[in-house]
């Protein structure tokens, strides 16, 4: 029976190794420098379907050459300068990583910035809620995440005298008395008098608690494997390792001493020392911050023995990526939306417009199988998409008038984004016809964006925040403490502002914006002079040049790996209610697109297009993403970033308040334009009506997309039951007034309404009981005008779905 069972458990063994795909090691190669240094290993292994096992237990591993390096479980340490390899195996799969030596009977030195200030953010030390607080806590001040180094060094070494740094004995030192709570602490205990921080810091203690001499090598970047894990069943674990590239070229394992966070703790929590368990299903984004880098790997989290089958994926380019995604997530897809349905949507998406009667007639009849393109292609054609996305850059770019920007200047700049857009101006000619603007701002409306915001931090941070989605703004004071950007970054972009110059011409309403060739940016901290410098790239040459023509240069070469994406991202984003990144103007490590493919390949299309938006707009349009219904399935309920269902989006307020007018038959007259102009032509942020503030226009302050809101409200709802948009419109239109002098029956007449309004027919049930109550209504005309009312406040009237 024992025999039987060894038997049985040896197949199920082999059974469950033959399923797997491949392996891989973490990291690729493993370098060892000084008698110090280690190197953590992972071995993850992929099934057919996907799954990832960390097998770094269960795989056979040998070394070549014993001699050079030892191993405790996964990690490695040097034993003697020279070459050998590890060679791991696992069901059937052999992978071999390459290890290199040197200096391995050298010791390295404790360096506190490379060392002690990575103990204080590990530990927490120089977070916000500790001593990295603006006015640090219980009298030590650390810089928040370390982006002061040189002055940490002086407040640990110089500030409480014999107290804090006790040289004379060490171990007495308050720096570490307090950390491993052998006298009281607020922050409590941190380690244990028997870990590896206790040593690093008593060793600094020791040799004197001295400063870095010479150039400390910078950590230029990082990498966490896996680069991403997709777990089977609860409890399901994967161990995660850092490794930090430096400046001399050397590498280092930095696991012990990164911050580790999860963005969704109830899917994939993380521990401090990287061991990611399984939870409830969903995905996440795991991450390891250290100095100045923070970076993720995405997890995905599926139940155990989940019943799936793979759907066949039809569609574009759009609908594998999303597909490929999906498959991941073990989702199936809802359907492809009525055609009703897709009327409504993709014309309230593209013209901001309800569909009329006669084109609601035109396009069911039409029985050809390209119906839907055709529909789109019309629409692009249309003045009003021309309009609306004017409408949008025009929110983006804060246009309207200022103390500095007179109504006439906000025209023209207004009109000239409109003349741009419905040329089919290329977006990146247009871009960099604004960052270089020079000249009047009535000749030239363009350097109106240089009056509007006069500022240069302020320029700098919309720049980056509009064009490329950055927001820079935490890196004014102190590193981003969730993102790459330190505060060198912050001042070196913001230098290519500085030389900006104004001056007044004979119409006082009007200003010159000019290169002035001359004036500086200078650091926070220090104080010095900083050089005009690409976000995450080099310093270019400026000699002789006009410091915005180069940055508009690289901020539209198709290199560039931000403004492409994130212009995409937008347009996506105002087609489905929700970015891949999202918000769409909060591209950070800590916010990952949720389909970074996807992501990706659409900004590559934008820039294959020659950014002519229109097609890609053709593309969303055309998928099958796009086109799903709003009806989610049981597979799908529960996500809402994966596009496997259309989510129900409000109508904005500019569109919503046309639509009305569309349906009623009766226009909206808004100031410093002729009656019939819609909403989304007003060129003026400050131009306004109640019905346009309370469903939540964008009041052009700032660059943010959050300006605009579509979130509910309950002015909004007593405004649509009692306020003159809806009934005031209704009767003022005098369409059922029309028709029922034209003899049309109720019967009709109610078809007519839902048509306008829903584009769609009434239901069997809705013709029923609206021609019921019909019956019961002495005055035809107001009991229709009734029915109207009733279908324009409907959840279904205000939002495309």
């Amino acid at each position: 029976m024992i025999s039987g069972l060894l038997l049985c458990l040896t197949a199920s063994t082999a059974q469950a190794e033959s399923s797997i795909r491949e392996i891989n090691v973490y990291p690729a190669s493993i370098e060892l420098l000084t008698s110090r240094d280690s190197q953590r290993f992972i071995v993850v292994a992929t099934r057919d379907d996907d799954v990832t096992l960390d097998v770094t237990a269960q795989a056979t591993v040998t070394l070549a050459d014993e001699s050079k390096v030892k191993r405790e479980g996964n990690l490695i340490l040097p034993a003697a300068d020279g070459e050998t390899k590890l060679s791991v195996e696992y069901g059937g799969h052999k992978v071999e990583v390459p290890v290199t030596v040197g200096k391995a009977s050298e010791d390295r030195p404790v360096s506190f910035h490379l060392d002690v200030m990575s103990v204080f953010m590990r530990a927490g030390c120089n977070t916000g809620s500790c001593h990295g607080a603006a006015r640090g806590k219980d009298g030590f001040r650390l810089s928040l995440f370390g982006f002061d180094p040189k002055g940490d060094y002086f407040r640990t070494t110089r500030e409480q005298a014999t107290r804090r740094i006790n040289l004379a004995n060490p171990e007495s030192s308050l720096l570490i008395e307090k950390a491993i709570g052998a006298v009281p602490h607020t922050g409590g205990k941190l380690f244990d008098k028997d870990s590896e921080y206790y040593a690093t810091m008593l060793r600094w203690l020791e040799t004197g608690a001295k400063q870095d001499e010479g150039e400390v090598p910078r950590c230029e970047n990082i990498e966490i494997y896996p680069p991403k894990a997709v777990l089977e069943g609860e409890g399901a674990q994967q161990s995660f390792i850092v490794k930090a590239y430096y400046s001399n070229g050397t590498t280092r394992d930095v696991t012990n001493l990164a911050v580790f966070m999860s963005n969704n703790d109830n899917s994939a929590p993380i521990d401090a020392n990287g061991l990611c368990t399984a939870s409830k299903r969903g995905e996440a984004f795991v991450m390891a911050r250290f100095g100045t880098h923070t970076v993720g790997s995405q997890v995905i989290v599926l139940p155990k023995d989940l019943q799936y089958e793979k759907p066949q994926i039809a569609g574009n380019y759009i609908d594998e990526l999303v597909g490929a995604k999906l498959h991941k997530l073990r989702i199936v897809p809802s359907e492809v939306c009525t055609d009703e349905e897709y009327l409504r949507r993709v014309t309230v998406d593209i013209t901001g417009k309800l569909p009329t009667e006669e084109e609601y007639q035109v396009f069911m009849a039409d029985s050809s199988e390209d119906k839907r393109a055709k529909l789109v292609d019309r629409l692009l054609e249309r003045k009003e998409f021309s309009e609306i996305w004017a409408m949008r850059w025009a929110e983006l770019l804060m246009i309207k008038s200022t103390n500095d920007v007179s109504p006439k200047s906000a025209f023209l700049y207004y009109s000239w984004l409109t003349e741009q857009i419905s040329n089919d101006v290329p977006l990146d000619q247009m871009v960099r016809e604004i960052l270089t603007a020079s000249g009047g701002t009535f000749s030239n409306p363009a350097t109106n964006y240089y009056e509007i915001e006069r500022d240069t931090l302020k320029t700098a941070e919309n720049v980056a925040q509009v064009f490329m989605g950055l927001r820079t703004q935490c890196a004014q004071c102190h590193n981003h403490p969730f993102d790459r950007w330190t505060m060198d970054d912050y001042y070196g972009f913001a230098a290519f502002f500085s030389q900006i110059g104004r001056k007044n011409t004979e119409d006082y309403r009007e200003r010159i914006i000019y290169d002035r060739r001359s004036g500086d940016v200078r650091h926070l901290v220090d104080n010095r002079v900083m050089e005009p410098k690409f976000l995450g790239d080099v310093t270019p040459d400026m000699k002789g040049r006009d410091r915005r023509e180069v940055l508009a240069e690289w901020l539209t070469a198709p290199e560039n790996p931000y403004f492409a994406s994130s212009v995409a991202n937008r347009v996506w984003a105002s087609f489905f209610g929700v970015g891949i990144v999202d918000p769409v103007d909060d591209v950070r490590v800590s916010n990952p697109a949720s389909n970074p493919e996807l992501y990706k390949k659409l900004g590559d299309k934008l820039i294959e297009y020659n950014y002519d938006f229109k097609k890609l707009v053709r593309d969303i349009c055309a998928s099958n993403a796009y086109q799903r219904t709003t009806l989610p399935n049981d597979s799908n309920r529960t996500d809402t970033k994966n596009f496997a269902y259309a989510q129900v989006r409000r109508i904005p307020a500019e569109q919503l308040l046309d639509c009305i007018s569309t349906a009623t038959n009766h226009d909206e007259k808004f100031g410093g334009l002729p009656l019939g102009a819609s909403a989304v032509q007003i060129a003026d942020g400050r131009t306004s009506n109640y019905f346009l503030t309370t469903f939540g226009r964008s009041q052009r302050a700032t660059v943010c997309t959050c300006e605009a809101t579509t979130s509910p409200t309950l002015s909004q709802a007593l405004h649509m039951l009692n306020g003159s948009a809806t009934q005031g419109k209704i009767s003022q239109g005098k369409l059922v007034e029309g028709w029922l002098k034209e003899g049309l029956g109720e019967d009709v007449i109610i078809e007519k309404i839902f048509i306008r309004c829903l584009s769609r027919k009434p239901t069997a049930e809705e013709r029923e009981k609206l021609l019921a109550t019909m019956k019961e209504e002495e005055n035809k005309q107001r009991g229709l005008e009734d029915i109207f009312w009733a279908v324009l406040n409907s959840r279904e009237f205000m939002f495309n779905h």
